[in-house]
């Protein structure tokens, strides 16, 4: 089963930026995706406050993908705003066992590798994760080009042929560049999870959002 999960991005700094594009899509999005940057993992810095989330984390599922130095820290304020998925970065993640151990009490764990990292540098077994997110950027900035070069990493992952406990696919999220041409490419490699930024926010975004549902579902 295919995801669209909308993100807000990377260049939101403030509150009100932020609440205006969720406003957009909470109403027809099944989850949606926020990028926190603390300035230490890459040269940006995102809105930090978990807490004016909650004004709609009832409303849908949400993620947070916490590109950060120590994303572990993150996980119970994000926990307590109504966040159910915890993505964490492993470039600056000291523990990657704790994290998913951490997380799990609070929710579902996803480790996410950046463009530039080996699939070699997981220390957790899949078998223990809900998920993997597989950056097809360089992770800090919305708004770049699609490598697809990096999805031999989602096909790399999806010759595993590693189901859940439910039976289902191993969920394979990628993050950057998707749009209704990219997303393609990324479900051929065996994707199910497409974070989508700059195609649904640029023009009329519940109608992006169905283009991209249909890219997928054919």
């Amino acid at each position: 089963m295919c995801e669209i999960i909308p993100s807000p991005g990377t260049e939101e700094k403030d509150w009100g930026s932020m609440d205006k594009r969720l406003a957009q899509v909470v109403p027809f999005a099944k989850a949606m995706h926020i990028d926190i940057i603390d300035g230490k993992f890459a040269p940006n810095t995102t809105f930090l406050d978990p807490k004016p989330f909650k004004k709609y984390t009832d409303q849908v599922f949400f993620e947070v993908h916490l590109m950060v130095e120590e994303p572990l820290q993150y996980i119970k304020p994000f926990a307590d705003a109504g966040f159910k998925r915890f993505i964490g970065q492993i470039e600056k993640m000291s523990d990657q066992a704790e994290f998913v151990a951490q997380g799990q009490l609070l929710g579902e764990v996803v480790l996410a590798v950046d463009g530039k990292t080996p699939l070699e540098e997981m220390k957790v077994s899949y078998e223990d994760l809900d998920g993997l997110l597989i950056m097809t950027i360089n992770a800090g900035f919305s708004g770049q080009k699609f490598m697809p070069e990096l999805l031999e990493k989602v096909k790399a992952v999806r010759e595993k042929g590693m189901f859940t406990a439910m039976g289902e696919a191993f969920p394979i999220e990628v993050d950057g560049g998707i749009n209704d041409q990219t997303i393609v490419l990324a479900k051929e490699a065996g994707a199910t999870r497409f974070v989508v930024t700059s195609f649904v926010f640029n023009g009329n975004p519940k109608e992006q959002y169905r283009m991209l549902e249909k890219a997928v579902m054919l």
